[in-house]
């Protein structure tokens, strides 16, 4: 009974030893959650709430919002981000729409300009834009013209532009016309004619006779240098008076507009179409635009 006894003793206390030790167990783990809250607590205090990345980027547009409306925003709250998101898929959607708008509005007057076009092939060098623009005159309004030469024809060819349909179909019956010493070619054209920006037009009368003086090249190699594309034209046409080479470095050519002294000599300068400059056949139509002297600061002043 005794042993018994001694047993049942020790027993009871194990049983009270491993209710101390997880008493204790749980005291630290609950010392250590007060802890680890306490640090939250305190990390959080030292945070500035009016920082840019507790509140949606669309509340630094609105000038209206005050400080205090800035406080009430919830810093943590993630229906914030799907606004956000959303708003900005609107965006995104409406400067699509309105882009395949303006594409589709580009398309249909490309379109509409091409149906108005006739495309005019083997014209004689000597015929200028203004009399093939008289010979379909008879057919409708006119409202462009543009005559191009043909590095690979002595012969040049053209679009000419009317008002509307019915124009352009009346001029497929001048095919075979006579124009200077060929019957000239007339179909439907299948591009449209590249308007011209208007600040380059003529805005004078002498400036319209500088045109009738005026070439413009294209397909020029980009190793000719400014002094050998008017010793060309010159040794091959006559005096030139202006002379403008442009080129980027998009393109893997240049252009140029050649004014002459004499409109003669811009007549002449048409037949050069097809001959090689550099290593380029260039290419050689009328101009539609005046070289104008360059501005410097020594003329505003």
């Amino acid at each position: 009974m005794a042993a018994v006894a001694d047993k049942s003793g020790e027993a009871a206390a194990a049983a009270a030893n491993n209710t101390n030790n997880n008493l204790v167990v749980e005291t630290a783990k609950s010392e250590e959650k007060e802890f680890n809250v306490q640090k939250l607590v305190d990390m959080f205090t030292k945070l500035n709430p009016l920082a840019k990345e507790f509140f949606p980027s669309s509340y630094h547009h609105n000038q209206t919002k005050n400080i205090d409306n800035f406080n009430q925003v919830p810093f943590n709250k993630q229906s914030d981000g799907n606004e956000n998101y959303s708003n900005r898929r609107k965006r995104n959607n409406f400067n699509q729409g309105r882009r395949r708008l303006n594409g589709r509005a580009f398309r249909t007057q490309r379109d509409d300009s091409i149906r108005r076009t006739v495309y005019v092939s083997d014209i004689d060098q000597t015929i200028t834009e203004e009399r093939l623009a008289d010979l379909f005159s008879n057919c409708g309004q006119v409202v462009d013209c543009r005559v191009c030469g043909d590095p690979h024809s002595v012969l040049r060819f053209a679009f000419v532009e009317f008002a509307d349909e019915e124009g352009a179909r009346v001029a497929l019956n001048l095919g075979g016309t006579m124009l200077g010493f060929y019957p000239v070619r007339v179909l439907p054209s299948k591009t449209a004619i590249l308007p011209v920006n208007p600040t380059f037009l003529p805005r004078s009368e002498d400036e319209r006779e500088m045109c009738s003086r005026t070439v413009y090249c294209t397909n020029i190699d980009k190793k000719v240098s400014h002094a050998e594309v008017k010793t060309f034209f010159e040794s091959a046409c006559g005096e030139v008076t202006r002379l403008r080479l442009l080129g980027d470095q998009v393109h893997s050519t240049r252009i140029a507009f050649v004014e002459f002294a004499m409109a003669e000599s811009a007549i002449i300068a048409l037949n050069c179409s097809g001959m090689v400059l550099g290593t380029q056949p260039i290419r050689v139509s009328p101009s539609k635009t005046p070289v104008r002297p360059r501005v410097t600061r020594s003329t505003l002043h």
